[in-house]
């Protein structure tokens, strides 16, 4: 399988999580990696990390790709000066590149899974970014009239409601329609891309214990409560409203295939503090399979040779197992003695 990998920030960990993974050779044994950078700025890593036997292919397109070696693709035109842990806008144009580059690749079917490295949001939006982040830059490309944040790792898989926006517009922004929607992205997700054949989804609460009974907030009553009821009519297993702080400390996550937060850190808070630096962040209801870790730039440690491989050999993992699944689940569908919903056309990702 063909694997595409954006450079992220270049003065972040990016670049160095993705060369000590793929220093181990059996990485090579099933998949076949693309790198959208620049030599010189592996080159640098590599000489800066001391590694010395991962062997590199420098090509000028994906079909130049050979199996074995990590292969890197020309991201951007100018040479890069790595300046580990500096926020800089020449870093945002480089991680823009790469990932403008991957992503018109993909969508030219030339690889099959796209795995992104951590971007600086700041460094990034001073190239043109104007995204929140990865997630809605790839739903507007794909035309996706909606996806879901999905946090996956250790046994828990947790998607988000409102995103990446401020804690303040949270309660405006949450909608019984929306939440509606992440339900169905979620368990169809949790059907053809985890093999949960009948998936269960635990909901949370937005309020303290769960607004307790509306004495602080009435968002369970009148938002949350009528989204279940309306997944339930349609066949979804939703449950809850939950109140989220006593759902995580006393294991009850672990009753269900997926958990539904209300905001970004209502989800993420106990995701890392249960399984960090192992995570992965998928974006369901794509029309293809992309990963990332779930961690960040990782300034602090730039250059030091300190990050951690696991979270982005997780992600590359989880990327491929999901493009198996759903090839697995399309040749069920084909079967005309079974029934299951509309399947998406993930082949194609243009405009």
């Amino acid at each position: 399988m063909r694997v595409g990998l954006t450079a992220g920030d270049p003065n972040g960990i990016g670049v160095e999580t993705i060369l000590k993974t793929f220093e181990d050779d059996r990485m090579f044994n099933s998949i076949t990696p693309i790198l959208y950078a620049s030599e010189n700025l592996v080159e640098s890593n590599l000489k800066s990390l001391g590694i010395e036997k991962l062997q590199v292919n420098v090509i000028e397109s994906v079909d130049k790709a050979k199996k074995g070696k990590l292969n890197i693709l020309k991201a951007c035109d100018e040479e890069f000066v790595l300046n580990p842990g500096e926020l800089s806008s020449d870093a945002g144009h480089y991680s823009y590149s790469s990932l403008k580059r991957a992503v018109d690749d993909l969508a030219s079917n030339k690889y099959e899974v796209l795995i992104t490295a951590p971007i600086n949001k700041d460094a990034i939006t001073k190239s043109g970014f104007k995204f929140p982040g990865h997630t809605e830059y790839l739903a507007d490309f794909a035309n996706a009239d909606d996806v879901l944040m999905f946090l996956v790792g250790d046994g828990l898989r947790i998607g988000i409601v409102t995103g990446h926006i401020a804690l303040k517009d949270v309660a405006s922004k949450l909608t019984s329609d929306a939440i509606t929607s992440k339900l169905n992205l979620m368990n169809e997700s949790l059907f053809k891309d985890f093999g949960c054949s009948t998936p269960k989804i635990a909901v949370l609460g937005l309020n303290p214990h769960a607004g307790d009974n509306g004495l602080m907030g009435s968002e369970e009553k009148n938002v949350i409560s009528p989204a279940i009821k309306e997944a339930n009519s349609n066949g979804i297993k939703a449950f809850g409203p939950y109140a989220a702080d006593g759902f995580f400390g006393s294991g009850a996550y672990k009753k269900f295939d997926g958990v539904l937060a209300m905001y970004h850190d209502q989800g993420l808070a106990p995701f890392k503090a249960l399984s960090f630096g192992r995570g992965v962040n998928f974006t369901a209801g794509l029309p293809i399979v992309r990963t990332s870790p779930d961690h960040g730039t990782g300034f602090d440690i730039a250059g030091k040779g300190e990050a951690s491989a696991d979270s982005i050999r997780a992600a590359i993992f989880l990327a491929t197992d999901i493009r198996k699944n759903r090839l697995n689940y399309r040749k069920i569908s084909r079967n005309p003695l079974k029934t299951s919903p509309p399947k998406r056309d993930y082949r194609d990702l243009r405009r």
